[in-house]
């Protein structure tokens, strides 16, 4: 089998990939010395590892491994997180960010994870505490302090991951409310359901693992509200690395010769192929497509390949060049003028 016909597989990868790659600024994430850690976060990793580092993102029922939950990863040193940020980690759509970050930026952002999500998992006190909010607290709170839905005329549970609440509660209120109850709500007294310490635990767990801070929008899985528009102007508009340009004429001729059999020329995912191919070829016109795809996105799918699919790794077969050809073609011919409406 020649290398160009086994190359119409090769964007199977795409919609998965894309979803872990930048998806909003493309502007420089440190100005002089300052390095900041949330947009690291926000801009590289949440679409994967979601805003709350759960793991609880669109992206997770298309990856397999599914992204790490670093609530729940006690495991993982900081040098190993490093290591994993800088280099990538074989089996997983993690890949690695050493030509787009520094080393004093990958350091920031595993202190930044480790200090924002990796502590409910570092600190036994606030394991039991997620123990005791599972057991007591969840039939009304919900499972991530969202607020779980009521019968008609009851007052809604407090919902923790708004900034009303971040505001609102302190904790020696919070600590009032789950040892004495709230009057004229559901909310009944745990004074003589639990000991102190484990009250203490519960509310320290929900300020920690559920009243995250606000992100501001900067990205990630709630990153496009009223922003796509200018999300078309950002990161969208990511070059490749290493200084690549595409030539989008050859990449049609690649296209059309190689994928356009299980892609479509439409690029619609409906080639003369794809009946016979499961999972089935992307569909590169869907809106969530155009949405989370950039130019790094689609080099990374046609470079890496997909573990368990019949897509091959072709960074050993095809030149850089021409990955990165066929890449500029379906950014600009799929994403770009999909979203445009050209």
């Amino acid at each position: 089998m020649t290398r160009h016909s086994l190359f119409a597989n090769t964007l199977l990868l795409a919609m998965s990939l894309a979803s872990c790659l930048p998806a909003t600024s493309a502007e420089p994430m440190s100005r002089g010395n300052a390095t900041k850690p949330d947009v690291l976060y926000h801009n590289y990793c949440s679409v994967c590892h979601g805003d709350r580092g759960d793991g609880n993102s669109r992206a997770k029922n298309s990856l397999v491994p599914p992204p790490k939950d670093f609530t729940r990863a006690p495991e993982l040193t900081r040098e190993t997180m490093i290591t994993i940020i800088t280099h990538g980690k074989p089996g997983t759509a993690m890949t690695g960010w050493k030509t787009q970050l520094n080393a004093k930026e990958i350091a920031a952002l595993a202190d930044y994870i480790r200090a924002t999500f990796m502590q409910v998992s570092l600190d036994t006190k606030l394991q039991r505490g997620r123990i005791v909010y599972a057991q007591n607290c969840m039939v009304c709170h919900g499972e991530r302090g969202q607020g779980a839905p009521t019968a008609a005329g009851l007052i809604p549970a407090r919902d923790f991951t708004t900034p009303q609440a971040r505001a609102e509660l302190t904790r020696d209120r919070m600590l009032n409310a789950v040892t004495n109850g709230r009057p004229n709500t559901a909310m009944a007294a745990f004074a003589n359901r639990l000991p102190a310490s484990d009250i203490e635990a519960v509310v320290d767990y929900v300020r920690a693992g559920l009243m995250l801070p606000a992100t501001g929008g900067i990205s990630g899985t709630n990153a496009h509200a009223g922003r796509d528009g200018q999300r078309a102007a950002e990161g969208m508009n990511l070059p490749f690395a290493n200084g690549l340009t595409g030539n989008p004429i050859k990449g049609e001729k690649m296209y059309m010769a190689n994928c356009a059999t299980c892609h479509g020329s439409k690029g619609d995912g409906k080639g003369p192929r794809a009946y016979f191919i499961n999972p089935k070829p992307r569909n590169f016109i869907d809106k969530n497509f155009r949405l989370a795809f950039n130019r790094p996105a689609i080099y990374t799918a046609v470079h890496d390949g997909r573990l368990g699919a019949e897509m091959p790794a072709w960074s050993k077969v095809l030149s850089d060049q021409e990955m990165t050809d066929v890449s500029e073609f379906v950014f600009r011919r799929f994403v770009q003028q999909g979203k445009s409406g050209k």
